[in-house]
């Protein structure tokens, strides 16, 4: 039987007085770092998800730690709730601000605070960009390994929220595993470090419950991320399909040859032509679906698995298979992958883009099922992901102008997450839940599973006041198989299920 708890707080946020609030930070920030007009609100109002807009109560831009701990204390004096915000790359809606609680913006903590080559780390702070940890580190030799699509814009606290990962993620794993140590701000304003500099620490691993807790735990100052050794060699291959099912053929067959590519990328036929289009990647136009594979590290090693790879490709069906001759070519490749959610727009007024992962023997039938569904939904679909590890990003392509088609569109993106579900997966890789996937939560764990993650928030986070709404719905919510509280657009603190 599913029982629900109540919220601790007797707090009611509606009853604090906005003005006052508002004194109080600007007895602490700059006038140029609280943001109350509707037009200077108006950049925050929803995340890459932007399906979802809520104009947010107000926007603070601290600058330093400091700040942040202070700005937490006086929240959590007022029972005022807290959603903290990066480069608001985020594709489920995480970052979506309340109309009643404070935006918290870490864009100005975007310093590189420690470059250590001897010891292959960087201390960063959470708005320092994703490429740029790796353009640091170049000149060394060195670079960090997750490398999400939006990494020229994404920030490293959203990383660490979302648990990112990239196409790279197949060999060399998602953000969890390329951090040693995060420090955090907590809802009563504490700075408390998590993890070390060296490869393990002592006591629970905290570290790890951390990534991935998309602001409901704490809210992240610094990072410490691991530094890796550029590559000896890489060299890439693009194989082209008359057949989805032949390029899902190929994947299993390179997995299971024992094979451990960097990366290994499918595109379908609405996708490549997009992406062909918008940076002309070199791209067969005709082809059904393509795969990218990457090999890299050392060169004799590299040469050996291109080319098993290649005969496991051309005995699968393979009709093309390009492989790069320079290192611009192989940019070129990944250019056409790395750009496929943008070039979505060229194709479709709105799309949406889904995250799930399956086992992969299951690609082929789930891109079945997945064809089956936009047929019955009307809407089309294109597909890309991270085929090595089953990480699908279904891009559902509709047009908001026309009555429906937004509705039409989510309950697709949810069948579509509950066939993953029921084929062994997850209805998130990388993207997070945020409020996008709330409700298939209640399909992906049982009522004693939620109740332990409820319990965990309580124990960071007793009154429920960080990123509330987000990731772990209430029991009542699931009980209830309720939408999300949303009017108009807009997301009041009062309007959300607390646990």
């Amino acid at each position: 039987m599913i029982t629900t708890h109540p919220h601790p707080s007797e707090k009611i946020h509606h009853q604090v007085d906005r003005n006052r609030l508002l004194e109080e930070f600007r007895r602490l920030l700059p006038p140029a770092s609280i943001l109350t007009e509707a037009e200077a609100l108006r950049p925050y109002e929803c995340d890459g998800l932007s399906m979802y807009r809520c104009l947010p109560w107000v926007v603070l831009l601290p600058e330093n730690v400091e700040q942040i701990q202070r700005i937490m204390k006086i929240c959590s004096r007022h029972g005022v709730p807290v959603v903290a915000r990066g480069g608001g790359t985020g594709l489920a809606g995480s970052a979506l601000p309340l109309e009643n609680g404070v935006l918290l913006v870490l864009s100005k903590l975007n310093r590189i605070l420690e470059l250590d080559p001897a010891n292959r780390l960087a201390r960063v702070q959470p708005g320092v960009r994703n490429i740029v940890v790796s353009e640091a580190a170049r000149p060394y030799g060195l670079f960090y390994a997750p490398d999400p699509s939006s990494q020229i814009a994404c920030t490293l606290g959203g990383n660490i929220a979302e648990n990112a990962g990239g196409v790279h993620c197949l060999k060399y794993g998602l953000t969890t595993h390329n951090v040693l140590e995060v420090r955090i701000v907590t809802m009563d304003g504490e700075l408390v470090t998590l993890g070390s500099g060296g490869l393990d620490g002592p006591g629970l691993d905290l570290l790890a419950l951390m990534v991935g807790s998309e602001g409901l735990l704490g809210i992240a100052v610094e990072i410490a991320v691991k530094l890796l050794p550029l590559p000896e060699d890489t060299q890439v291959v693009m194989a082209a399909f008359d057949e989805v099912e032949k390029a899902g053929r190929a994947v299993s067959e390179i997995i299971a040859g024992g094979l451990l590519p960097a990366g290994l990328e499918m595109m379908d036929h609405a996708i490549i032509r997009a992406a062909e289009d918008f940076v002309g990647a070199g791209y067969p136009a005709e082809a059904e679906a393509i795969l990218i594979v990457e090999f890299d590290g050392m060169r004799e090693q590299v040469e050996e698995d291109l080319a098993r790879a290649l005969g496991l490709l051309d005995a699968c069906g393979a009709y093309r298979l390009d492989v790069a001759a320079t290192p611009a070519d192989r940019q070129k490749l990944w250019a056409g992958r790395k750009s496929a959610f943008p070039a979505a727009g060229r194709i479709s007024p709105d799309y949406y883009c889904m995250d799930g992962t399956i086992p992969r023997r299951f690609l082929a039938e789930t891109l079945k099922k997945i064809a089956d569904l936009s047929r019955q939904y009307g809407l089309a679909v294109a597909n890309v992901f991270h085929a090595g590890d089953g990480n699908l990003h279904p891009l559902i392509l509709y047009d908001a102008a026309k009555s429906g088609e937004l509705a039409r569109a989510e309950q697709l993106g949810g069948a579509i997450l509950e066939h993953c579900i029921a084929v062994g997966g997850t209805i998130t890789g990388e993207h997070g839940v945020g409020i996008e996937k709330i409700n298939q939560m209640c399909l992906q764990f049982q009522a004693n599973e939620l109740q332990q993650f409820q319990a965990v928030k309580r124990a960071f986070d007793v009154e429920g006041l960080l990123n509330p709404g987000k990731a772990v719905p209430s029991l009542h919510r699931c009980a209830e198989w309720g939408a999300m509280h949303v009017h108009q657009g807009r997301l009041r603190f009062s309007d959300i299920e607390r646990f």
